[in-house]
């Protein structure tokens, strides 16, 4: 079975756990990532706070964010590759496309913000890739949203799978990058940290994407 059909299943309420290749076993997120968890907001509130702009969410999952950004007048778009992830996001009343984020999306080099969320650098197991692509997707000295790791995580890209009590899916490439390496990774895509906050344990950083502009400051 594949990780996204596990994926809508979790998102459609069955038990899911993340198997890493150590075998280690964890909880799926998928209650925050619903929006459930009130302990959860102000970090959230944290990654949308400073989009004033047009705003991608990459790896959307069920669009809390990108409706949080529409109640606020913001134009945004989710993209995701699961279908529920999809649905869920569209009945939210928040667009969302069902794109691999390495394909073809609308707006390319003109998008003002991108969100990587929840751990969404991770995506495809190699995260300068990943980052490069979100520049490739903004508008000059556009600014990447990007949830980072715990301190000390390190740079680790390793394949996990996700399981539900009766069902196994395929192994998929992943990566963890903790925040204390945010600069560098940064550096390696095109990128400069401009700021960065730890919000109820979670940790948020700002990448402006190119050369940094002549006559002005990024300021939280």
């Amino acid at each position: 079975m594949s990780g996204i059909d596990i994926f809508d299943l979790a998102l459609a309420g069955e038990d899911c756990w993340v198997r890493d290749a150590d075998g280690r076993r964890h909880p799926l997120r998928t209650r925050r990532w619903l929006g459930f968890d009130d302990v959860d907001g102000p970090a959230d509130a944290t990654l949308t706070c400073c989009c004033d702009g047009p705003t991608l969410d990459l790896g959307c999952g069920p669009g809390r964010l990108v409706a949080a950004l529409l109640r606020r007048g913001i134009i945004a778009l989710g993209v995701d590759i699961s279908p529920m992830a999809v649905a869920t996001t569209r009945f939210r009343g928040a667009p969302a496309l069902q794109r691999d984020l390495f394909g073809p999306l609308p707006g390319s080099g003109r998008w003002s913000y991108a969100i990587l969320a929840d751990g969404n650098i991770g995506i495809g197991g190699d995260p300068v890739r990943l980052l490069t692509r979100t520049g490739e997707l903004l508008a000059g000295n556009g600014i990447a949203v990007v949830e980072f790791a715990r301190p000390g995580a390190g740079v680790v890209s390793n394949p996990i799978r996700l399981e539900t009590r009766d069902r196994v899916g395929e192994w998929f490439p992943w990566a963890r990058v903790g925040i204390d390496r945010a600069e560098e990774l940064a550096a390696a895509a095109g990128f400069r940290v401009v700021a960065a906050v730890e919000v109820s344990g979670r940790h948020i950083a700002w990448l402006r994407w190119g050369r940094p502009a002549s006559s002005s400051r990024w300021v939280l």
